[in-house]
Formats: C-alpha cells, sequence, structure tokens
C-alpha cells in the first residue's frame, strides 16, 4: 500500500461454517474497520464440502458466505474495506463466480480473485512418483491404502497479498491456514517482505486468537460467570501495527469482554508445540507478550519468527466405510448386568461383535443411588457398529435391537437407534514439500499472477528453554477442584487433543508448573493411561499445553468417542479434585464442592 497507516483493523465474521449470520454486518456496521475476513474451514469441513459437492456438483464452498456479503457488500465497497475469506473451500473459482453475479444484481463492480493451487487430489500419483510419499504423520501408513476423496495443502498468506496489491476488494481463498487471513492483509497493508520473520509471526499469533470469532471475547472461556453477559459476544478485532504487534479488542457496546485471559485461552487453543508451523514463517508461541491495554483491550507483542518451513501440511480426507449407533437407558438397580445383557443380546443377533471393523461399547454413568427423580437414576449404553459393508450395519443392526425389545432388561427404552447407516470420512494428515505447490492468484477477466514463495529452511524442531527455578509452595492444602485456581481450553487437531491451562497469578503458575507433569496429567484423565503426552511451558503466558496423541482416534469424522473435538476435555480437568495450597484459592470457594482442609 502507499499511504502510511499507524495499524490495520482486521475484524473477524466467522469462526466455522455455520457461525453466526449476523456477524457480518455487525462488524462492518459496529465500527470502523480495514479488512472483514471469515474462516470457515476445520478438517472436517472440507469432508463437508466434498459431500455437497457430490450431491450437487458446482458447490463445495460456503454458501453462508453470499448471504453475508450480500448485507453488506454495498458498505464495504463504499468505506474502501477489504473482504478476505476462506469461504472457497474446494471450488474457490466457483464462489467467485457466484459472488460476481450476486454483485451485478446489486449493481456493484467488486474487483473479485480468488486462490488455486492447494487443491492434490488430481496430482497425488504425480507426487508420489516423485518421490514424496505423503505418509500419514500420526500412523505412517501408506497412501496406497486409502482412496482420498479431498486433499489439501495449507496456503500460506502471499497470495492474498498479491491480490491486495493487484486491487482486489475480494479474495476468495481455499484451503489457507486460519491465520493467513490475517498475515496476506497485514503484509499487504506494511509492504513486509517474506523474510520479516518476527512481523509476519506476530501476525500469525494475532490471526489464531481472532481466527475462532467470539472465542476472543468470552466464548468457551473457563471463568465465564466473571464476564458481563449484556447480550450476543461481539466478534474480535485485531489491530495490526507495522511491527507486527497487534491490540485484540471488539466493538463498543458488544457483549462478552477481551480480557487478558481470554486471549491467553485463545492463544493456547489447538496449539502443539510452542513453535507454531505456518507456510509464510514459524511463530514461537513461547515469546508471545500480553499485557492490559484498556476496557477490551489486550496488547500482543514480543513475538518472535523463524524462516518458513521446507514442508507444508496437507489435509486428506477418505472414505472410511459406514457406521450405525444406538442408545440404550439403563435405570436403577443392577446397571453394569443391564449393560451386559444388551452386549451379549447384540453379540448373538449379529454373529459376533468382533466381526465388525469396529465395535464401540461405552457404558456412561450418570446414574445416582437412591435419585431424587427417574432422569438422576439413568445411565446409558451406547453401541456404536463400523464396517466397510453398508448393509452389515444398517437396518440389519436396527432390526436386532428389535428382535429383543419386548424381552429385554426391566426398563429398557432406546434414547436413540439409527435406522440406516451413514457414511464417515477419515482425517488424514500429510506433508508435501512447499516447492511442490504452485499457488496462484486468478482474477474474473482470466489473468493470472504467480505467488512467489518465502524463503525456506529446514525445521530443526522445537528446541524448549531451559525452565526457569521456582520455589515450590509448602502451604497447608485443600482438596478443591483444580478450576478454582486454573482455567484451560482444550480443542482437537485430527486424532489428537490439546489442553492448555493457565494460572490468574504468578504464585499460580509456579504450583502448576511443580505439580502438573505428564504422570499427574495421566492421573487426571484416564483415558491417556497409555498413549503418548506431550508437554510444554509457555512461561509468558503462565501457561503449560499438553498434547494427547490419538486420544480422538482418527479424528472427529471417525470418533466414536463422546465430545469427539474434545471441546469439554478441559472442563471436565478442572472439575477433578486435586490437593492446591489454601493461599492459593479465593476467599469465597463453594463449600458444596467437596473441599476438604489438609
Amino acid at each position: 500500500m502507499s499511504d502510511d497507516r499507524e495499524i490495520l483493523r482486521i475484524a473477524n465474521c466467522s469462526g466455522y461454517y455455520g457461525d453466526r449470520l449476523s456477524a457480518a454486518r455487525e462488524m462492518v456496521e459496529g465500527g470502523p474497520i480495514d479488512v472483514l475476513t471469515g474462516d470457515y474451514l476445520a478438517e472436517l469441513t472440507m469432508l463437508i464440502l466434498a459431500k455437497s459437492r457430490q450431491r450437487k456438483p458446482g458447490t463445495g464452498y460456503a454458501t453462508t458466505f453470499l448471504t453475508q456479503l450480500e448485507q453488506v457488500l454495498g458498505t464495504c465497497l463504499e468505506r474502501g474495506i477489504k473482504i478476505v475469506s476462506n469461504a472457497g473451500g474446494l471450488n474457490p473459482a466457483g464462489l467467485a463466480a457466484e459472488l460476481g453475479q450476486l454483485a451485478e444484481r446489486l449493481g456493484l463492480r467488486p474487483r473479485i480473485a480468488h486462490l488455486e493451487g492447494d487443491d492434490l487430489l488430481d496430482r497425488l500419483p504425480e507426487l508420489q512418483r516423485d518421490g514424496h510419499p505423503l505418509a500419514n504423520l500420526a500412523t505412517g501408513q501408506s497412501l496406497a491404502d486409502i482412496q482420498p476423496v479431498t486433499a489439501n495443502a495449507y496456503l500460506g498468506g502471499w497470495g492474498i497479498t498479491e491480490a491486495l496489491r493487484a486491487g482486489a476488494d475480494i479474495v476468495v481463498c481455499p484451503r489457507v491456514t486460519d491465520a493467513s487471513l490475517v498475515v496476506g492483509p497485514a503484509a499487504w497493508a506494511f509492504g513486509w517482505k517474506p523474510d520479516d520473520w518476527d512481523r509476519l509471526a506476530g501476525a500469525v499469533v494475532a490471526g489464531h486468537v481472532i481466527e475462532c470469532g467470539a472465542q476472543a471475547t468470552g466464548g468457551n472461556y473457563s471463568f465465564f460467570t466473571e464476564l458481563p453477559w449484556t447480550g450476543p459476544l461481539g466478534y474480535p478485532i485485531a489491530e495490526i501495527a507495522a511491527d507486527g504487534s497487534s491490540v485484540i479488542t471488539k466493538h463498543p457496546g458488544t457483549g462478552g469482554a477481551v480480557t487478558m485471559e481470554t486471549v491467553t485461552a485463545q492463544v493456547l487453543y489447538e496449539t502443539a508445540a510452542p513453535d507454531y508451523l505456518n507456510p509464510d514463517v514459524i511463530a514461537r508461541f513461547d515469546t508471545v507478550e500480553l499485557s492490559d491495554a484498556g476496557p477490551d483491550r489486550v496488547r500482543i507483542s514480543g513475538t518472535r519468527g523463524l524462516p518458513a518451513p521446507e514442508t507444508s501440511k496437507v489435509c486428506i480426507n477418505y472414505h472410511g466405510g459406514y457406521r450405525s449407533s444406538a442408545t440404550f437407558v439403563l435405570t436403577g438397580l443392577n446397571i453394569e448386568a443391564k449393560a451386559d445383557f444388551v452386549t451379549r443380546a447384540l453379540d448373538q443377533a449379529l454373529g459376533g461383535l468382533d466381526t465388525f471393523d469396529e465395535a464401540d461399547v461405552r457404558l456412561l454413568r450418570t446414574d445416582r443411588a437412591d435419585a431424587a427423580s427417574a432422569p438422576g437414576a439413568e445411565a446409558r449404553l451406547k453401541v456404536t457398529l463400523k464396517d466397510p459393508d453398508e448393509t452389515r450395519v444398517g437396518r440389519r443392526f436396527f432390526n436386532a435391537i428389535g428382535d429383543f425389545g419386548m424381552g429385554g432388561y426391566p426398563g429398557m427404552w432406546i434414547d436413540q437407534a439409527d435406522r440406516a447407516a451413514s457414511a464417515y470420512g477419515v482425517y488424514w494428515p500429510a506433508l508435501v514439500p512447499t516447492t511442490a505447490l504452485s499457488p496462484e492468484v486468478v482474477f474474473a477477466d482470466g489473468s493470472r499472477l504467480q505467488v512467489p514463495a518465502p524463503p525456506l529452511e529446514p525445521y530443526a524442531g522445537y528446541r524448549a528453554a531451559a525452565p526457569t527455578a521456582y520455589a515450590p509452595l509448602l502451604d497447608e492444602t485443600v482438596l478443591a477442584p483444580l478450576g478454582s485456581v486454573i482455567g484451560a481450553r482444550s480443542g482437537d487437531k485430527g486424532g489428537d487433543a490439546n489442553v492448555g491451562f493457565w494460572a490468574r497469578t504468578d504464585d499460580g503458575y509456579d504450583w502448576l508448573r511443580s505439580w502438573l507433569d505428564v504422570e499427574a496429567f495421566r492421573k487426571l484423565l484416564a483415558e491417556a493411561a497409555d498413549l503418548d503426552i506431550d508437554r510444554y511451558e509457555l512461561p509468558n503466558l503462565r501457561a503449560l499445553n499438553f498434547v494427547v496423541h490419538g486420544l480422538l482416534g482418527d479424528g472427529v469424522a471417525s470418533s466414536t468417542r463422546p465430545d469427539p473435538q474434545a471441546k469439554a476435555l478441559a472442563e471436565y480437568l478442572r472439575s477433578r479434585h486435586v490437593e492446591i495450597p489454601q493461599r492459593l484459592l479465593p476467599v469465597d470457594l463453594p463449600t458444596d464442592q467437596g473441599v476438604t482442609v489438609r
């Protein structure tokens, strides 16, 4: 850009495909902004879009984006607000064409660009012949063992930058990284170079904070009861400065709040090692510094960056088979015997549960002895069957349940039972050399721009800094919920789950770091007893991050685990009772939670 602006206001109006439709209008009309972004894509979303395109060729993009832009496109053009979104999904060209038709109906003439070069589905055989196996990062399994339905590399922000430099008003992106929606406009606005590692890294952090919409303003926040709930949560704005620092805020008068801790929670969300790899830069999250910049304003500064890695992540999805499930309600006495009855009855009726590709039987004990109401005495047995053969897990499974319906356990009733099987997909993460990608910017008139690749360097892996000294807290302890003093946020990355914990005080962090090692974490989460766990320290944030490998199986589309995206995992762990130094606890700690002074 030619103007010497001090900040670039980037407002996000979507955190997923299905987010609040009115958010785009709220962000455009709520106050001054320079760029409107929207994040619509997750690993699961790519599979959803593939099914959409199969049902209706020519789709494969987030259709809700059209509805949102119909409300704000005229205002954005009038005010010079740029629009950047990854709503293009599997068909950015198709969405760009639809936007052109929408603009024509509205009597508007925006310059629309879309990005290409992420879709590798047709190139997979070629890439393998060239020596790029694209093996599963989690299992090492060969690509030859599956039939992919989508294969999309994560592109960076430089395609967005080039499109804006060429005068685009709207940039429709395919599978770019979530943070790229901020990195690209920031590099355009301030004229950053591809080796401005620290500035780019700062923009990555800002992009990561606002990418999930209202999660930065109080959504899914551990201490939500402390926030003002004056209405629907406002969506976040990142005010990016030329040096890569930023202030996270929101429009005045909107619900929720932007605080040091709401931002901390989002920094920790769905991360692994503190080296956060993006196609344009590696952002070192252990260098991130947060500071209070006023009401609903949190400054992010100090972020350091490393050169972009030589490989780019690829999101592959393939058809995994078919599944069906049923949930049996078990009430009152002999819960385990009733569950055993169902399991044996199904095993006999279906010729052996062990003959299926997967038979997941989970007894969910929510019952209480001598409950004051019937629901309080109920447990649930959920049975999920998976198999490549649709006929084995469809109507046959449903009929088998009906065969013993009147001869079942006492009090038998069914909360849910699938009459037909449904197809499911499996997420397959892989890597491809960045040099194998050739992203391009495409305009409506057919003109194309090549996107330059950033300087690349081999990534040596995360190197943890030497731990700082701490003074163990030897105070009198209290058996109390961990969440009394510790916040947490959890999420999924394919089959892995992450849980980021943060302390509210320096003393609290000293205690958290000295107590919560991997073995202590395993005691909190019995499911993780035999799983690999990584632990990382982020002292600037007073935080620890744990990555539990394989907790979610093959990912959300395939997982049979309740809470398949680990959204509630952090809240479960915060509810666990542990020995906490008494002086860390709030004076108004509730006395009805089994708290015991030691």
